[in-house]
Formats: C-alpha cells, structure tokens, sequence
C-alpha cells in the first residue's frame, strides 16, 4: 500500500504533537495508486521469457504428437506431421488408442493425478483454489501424456494441453521467484496464452482467453503481461512453424452477410448454444457412470479408448487433433453429409473418452464438431431460403466459434478466434452474433460450462462476472459518519468515562478520536481502552492512547480504507483532511464500509421509469399554457 508522508506543522502556533508526528510517519496512508509501476515492468519482462520459453514447449509438443503418432499408426521413427487416418492398421486400428490410454492411466497413477483432464479447468481450480501453484512435475507430465493419448489416436487438440504446460511453466517461474499470489496468476495466464498463440497464431483470442477464463479480472497490471507474452510466442511462431505467418484454418474469401444471412446465423448461434449445453450435461453424465465403475480410475482411459478405437475404424477421421477437418468443412470442400456423419463421430468418440479421465483438449475437438454441424444447417438453409444468399462456409465458420462459446462461456474469446485463425473479416459480424446467442441460451439452458462444472462440483466458486468493485468507486469522505465525535487530549479517563455514561451513550461508535486545541488528530481510544483504565482516572486521554493513529484521508477510497483496516487489525479509522496539521472530519468504520455496496444493490433493482407518457404530455401542457401566459 503507497505511503504518503507529511511534515509536521503548527495552526496558529500551535504545534502538532509529537504523537502525530510519529503516527503520520507510520500510518502508511492509502493514497491514490497509479495502475502500472515498477514490478508491472519486471513482470512484463518475465511474460516476453515465458512467451519465448511456451513457443519452444509448443514446437516440442507438437514434435512429440508427431513421433507418437508415426510409432503408433505407421511404425517409423519421424517428426513429419502426419494424420492417423490414412493409417492401414484394419481391425488393429482398435488396439492402438487403448495402449496409449494405459500409458496415459499409468503416468496419472504413479506420476500426478492432475494430468487428468483438458487442462483448462485444472488451471482455473489452482488459480482459484490454490494461489496459482502448479507443481513442477506438471511441467513434463502433462505434455508426454497428452501426445501419448492424441498420437495414439484420442480424438483431443493440442490446444488444452500446451495451456495447461504453458500455464504451469508460468506458475513454476513464479514459485522460484519473490512474487505474490496475483503476479504468480498473472505469470500461469501468460504462459496459457502465449501456449493458445504458438499453437494457433491467434495473439489476441489468446489474450481475451486468459481474461475470460484464467485471470477472472481485467487489470492493467495482468493485462499488459499477457499481452506482451501473447505477443512473443506468436512472433516466435512465425520463426519456429512453417508457415507460422498463415492463417492456421485458411478458406476461401467470403463476403458480406445479407441481413436474412445475418438472422440465419444467429439462430444458428442459438442451436449451438442449446448442443453446447447437451454436450456439457453428455460429457460429465459419463464421467458420473465412469465414477460407478467397479475398477481403479487407472482402467478408466482404457474403456474410454475402446469407443475411441471403434469410431477410428468406421471413421479414421475422427482420430487425432483433425484440424484438417475444420478446413474442410469450413472450405465447404468436403460433401455434406460425410462432415456430418464426422462430426456426430467425433462427438461420440470425444465425449466418451474425455469423461473417461484421460488427457486431452476440448478446443479442437469442440471446433470440429460446431463446424460439421454448421456446414450440415447451413447447407440446409440455402436450399431452403435461396433468396437469403446464405454462405455455407460462414455457418461453419459461426458453427464453431458458438460451440466453443457456449461450451466455454468465453464469448469475445470465440469470436475473435475464429477470425484470428481464418483470417475473413466479412465473418466477425456474423461471428459476434452467433457467439452471443449461443452464450445466451447456453447460460440460461446450464448454470456452469464445461469448463467449470468439474470444479464446481469440488465446492469451487468460480467468478462469472468482472464488475467493477463499487468499494472503488466512492470515497470514505461520502460514507464516514459525519460530524465526528471527538475527545480532547487533555480530558482525563475519568472524565471521558462519566461522558460516555451520559451524552456518550447516546453513539453507537465504539471508538473516538483524540485531538488536540488544534483540533489535530492525536490518537483513537475506544470505550475497552477506557474500561481497562479504571485505575487511572486522573490521566490524560493523550497519555493512556499509545497505539500510534492509523487514520485515512478523504479523497481515500473505500477499497483502500477496508484494506487498511485489515492491513492493521482495526475496525475504524479517522477521516482526516489534506491540511497541516490534517484535522478530523469523520470517522469511517467497517459497517460503513459494508454500507458502500448498497450503491451496487441500487443499481441491479428495477426502478419505475422517470420518463413516462403521462409525463410527457403533462409537461408539454405546462409549456404552452406558459407561453400563453406570456
């Protein structure tokens, strides 16, 4: 807390005593702060090392994907990016994703149980929960299982692992450094957006994923962090990635919406919302049968991976990452009903899979299947409303950022994504619609989203609104009790306490400032300081009020007033002026504090309207019968 000191002074002479001087000196007022300083500067400097650092860990993530999966499906040693769908294996295509699934059970039996997951909700719980400390062996674990589950056929993006690697490499710098609890969370969402923007080449959806989803807050002192790490990786991306520079789902240029296309795809949004929703209540209802299981949470993947295995052999293209077949049904190359038919593939052998506690992402995946469906409506729509000029392509497009949006509730997130990765600026209108329907009916159809119903259920509260704090908004000067009740320095205990007795009993204050002929604060002492005092009745107040004043000015923030309060253990605190010496104009205290919010509580009521016909009309009669007048 920022510290303000003042040089002593006198009023007419009168000198302020020796007490306040001392107090002013200790008090450490709250003063107003600015938003940025120095250590936002140290942080900005490890976000740029963390962005570096995450592009690597991608390149190496992905590498290993890569081994695994040409092991597994084509038996070479490669690092050539290659899809398991073209593989030859037959029926014993069904043997490879349950192999890779006991690897997986065993890493999360005798290696960490938290590489279990999608990596976004156990970033989130140790956000919330646990001061954004990861465990170190995060780090390594989570990646090698999570390319062990994909190459080996697990129908999961690259994107929820390489958040949670990048996430815990943030938190791992943070716990080997003096950092507090917020700078630490601040470093854990650099590393999970500058992992989302090596992997995708999407620096800003990556930044408005760490704030919707990892940092609960839109701050300065995070945002400029994260956005500085985005920045970094994604650089680094066009280095290390052939053709880093491209868009990661590139399609054909499309155009402007009509307006019929426009309310097309927001309805469209709308049915993704409600599919987001069943997926949600689809994925945990299995994970709730998975739990029913007589057997070791250990064999879970592997019954898991028998749907993975069978879906993989009547539809290849439903095993690993498939981005593939985003561009496809994004393009609107690849016929209708066959990305439909995959996207209900992908969906079954995903969902079954994920709630089976394996590791892997939900972004692709989610991806995939929002788009698949959105190129089956959209398809259907322009049959049957020609005149709309309704484009395929951009139903997919909207398809998938809404399904991710409402599985998510990552709204601008989603949007802004899929712009990002396909580069059409005619389908942000189109975006932004869909995504907010799908929000909408979403958020009304489910209390939590995929990403937060696992904690939820653990007992974890996660914050779905970032409003402004009202306690930051006003000033102690308007809610302190005014005008003060004072005591005088030179009042005796006995004195004070036959006071109290008569004219005090009528205050419900517990404490009183002391002040001086000045009128200059000297202390506080509260009706327990005089009780404990009975012996010494002749004293002065000034003499038994030894504790130095804390005390706070008017301009101070009631933010800053309850921190203060807790800082030094006190439910009260004198308000003060900005003069030498600062003289005592109210007294703040925590029922003051709590008070503050009624303004918040105002402002979520329904209030009658101001503006109302009646009123209009009676007014206007009002007027001319002035000018008549007149």
């Amino acid at each position: 807390m920022n510290g303000e000191k003042i040089s002593p002074a006198s009023t007419n002479g009168l000198p302020v005593s020796p007490a306040l001087d001392l107090a002013i000196e200790a008090a450490q007022v709250p003063t107003e702060s600015n938003p940025l300083d120095r250590r936002v500067v140290w942080i900005c400097g490890l976000a740029l090392v963390i962005g570096v650092m995450t592009s690597f860990v991608a390149v190496a993530f992905l590498r290993l994907i890569a081994l695994v999966t040409n092991i597994s499906f084509y038996g070479s040693i490669s690092l050539e990016n290659v899809t398991p769908a073209d593989n030859n294996l037959g029926l014993w295509v069904l043997l490879v994703p349950v192999v890779g699934a006991f690897i997986v059970g065993l890493m999360a039996r005798y290696g960490s149980q938290a590489i279990r997951g999608h990596g976004l909700p156990e970033a989130m719980e140790q956000v919330l929960t646990n001061q954004s400390r990861i465990p170190a062996r995060i780090t390594f674990l989570k990646p090698i299982s999570a390319a062990v589950a994909i190459g080996t056929g697990g129908p999961f993006g690259a994107e929820g692992p390489i958040i949670a690697t990048g996430g815990a490499l943030g938190s791992l710098i943070g716990q080997f450094l003096r950092t507090s609890a917020s700078e630490r969370k601040t470093l854990l969402a650099v590393g999970a957006a500058a992992g989302t923007a090596a992997i995708f080449n999407s620096p800003v959806a990556a930044v408005l994923l760490a704030v919707e989803l990892l940092l609960f807050e839109f701050r300065a002192r995070s945002l400029v962090p994260v956005a500085l790490g985005s920045v970094a990786a994604t650089g680094m991306r066009m280095i290390l990635f052939e053709g880093g520079e491209h868009p990661v789902f590139p399609m054909p240029d499309v155009t402007a919406p009509t307006l019929e296309a426009l309310a097309f795809f927001v309805a469209l949004g709308a049915v993704m919302g409600v599919a987001a929703a069943f997926i949600t209540r689809l994925v945990y209802a299995i994970e709730d049968i998975f739990e029913r299981l007589p057997i070791h949470w250990m064999w879970w993947p592997m019954v898991g991976a028998v749907a993975v295995g069978i879906c993989g052999y009547f539809v290849p293209a439903t095993l690993g990452v498939g981005y593939d077949n985003i561009t496809t049904a994004i393009s609107d190359v690849g016929e209708t009903k066959l990305i439909g038919i995959l996207a209900l593939a992908k969906l079954i052998s995903w969902s079954i899979s994920i709630g089976s506690g394996t590791s892997g992402g939900t972004m692709a995946p989610l991806f995939t299947i929002g788009a698949g469906f959105g190129n089956v409506l959209g398809a259907a729509a322009a049959q049957l409303l020609p005149s709309a000029a309704i484009d395929v392509r951009v139903a997919a497009l909207v398809g998938m950022a809404a399904m991710f949006a409402g599985a998510s509730r990552a709204l601008l997130a989603s949007a802004v994504f899929a712009f990002e990765t396909t580069w059409q600026p005619f389908g942000l209108l189109p975006l932004l619609g869909g995504c907010a329907a799908s929000y909408l009916v979403s958020a009304l159809l489910s209390r939590h989203s995929l990403m937060t119903e696992k904690i939820a259920r653990r007992g974890v509260n996660v914050p779905v609104e970032y409003a402004s704090d009202p306690l930051e908004q006003i000033t102690v000067g308007k809610i302190a009790s005014k005008p003060v009740v004072t005591l005088q320095a030179t009042q005796t205990v006995e004195e004070a306490r036959q006071w109290l007795k008569t004219a005090g009993a009528d205050f419900s204050h517990q404490g009183f400032p002391i002040v001086n002929t000045a009128g200059a604060l000297v202390g506080i002492i509260t009706r327990r300081d005089l009780a404990k005092h009975k012996e010494s009745g002749g004293k002065a107040l000034q003499e038994i009020a030894i504790s130095l004043p804390r005390f706070v000015y008017e301009s101070t923030t009631a933010r800053q007033a309850a921190d203060h309060m807790v800082n030094h253990s006190i439910g009260r605190l004198p308000v003060v002026t900005r003069q030498r010496p600062p003289r005592v104009v109210g007294i703040v205290t925590r029922s003051d504090i709590l008070m503050a919010y009624r303004h918040r509580m105002n402002e979520s009521m329904t209030q009658r309207p101001t503006i109302t016909i009646a009123k209009f009309r009676r007014r206007t009669i009002d007027r001319k019968n002035k000018e008549k007048v007149e």
